[in-house]
């Protein structure tokens, strides 16, 4: 692919797991990149975004639930609520 002014361009940009910093590979087929929409304190969506990536080894052990949580938090995002850590599942 060329463009006329700037001569070649790349037409893969690699990217990085948000959880552990890793490159993911253009072969890493169960990787995901997704947009979390930022909120104001009434819940309406105000039109910026966070972008997150996780590549398909850290989704395949089961840790891209737990690293998004810890991201949120991180970035205020989530909230923390320390209320429903104590209180067991029902059924």
């Amino acid at each position: 692919y060329q463009r006329r002014v700037h001569g070649n361009v790349d037409l893969y940009i690699p990217r990085k797991c948000s959880a552990t910093s890793q490159l993911i590979t253009a072969k890493d087929h169960a990787s995901v990149q997704f947009n979390v929409g930022l909120i104001d304190s009434n819940g309406v969506y105000i039109g910026d975004y966070k972008t997150v990536a996780f590549h398909g080894w850290h989704r395949q052990q089961g840790g891209a639930d737990q690293a998004l949580n810890r991201l949120m938090l991180a970035e205020n995002i989530l909230k923390d609520n320390p209320s429903e850590q104590g209180k067991k599942r029902r059924g």
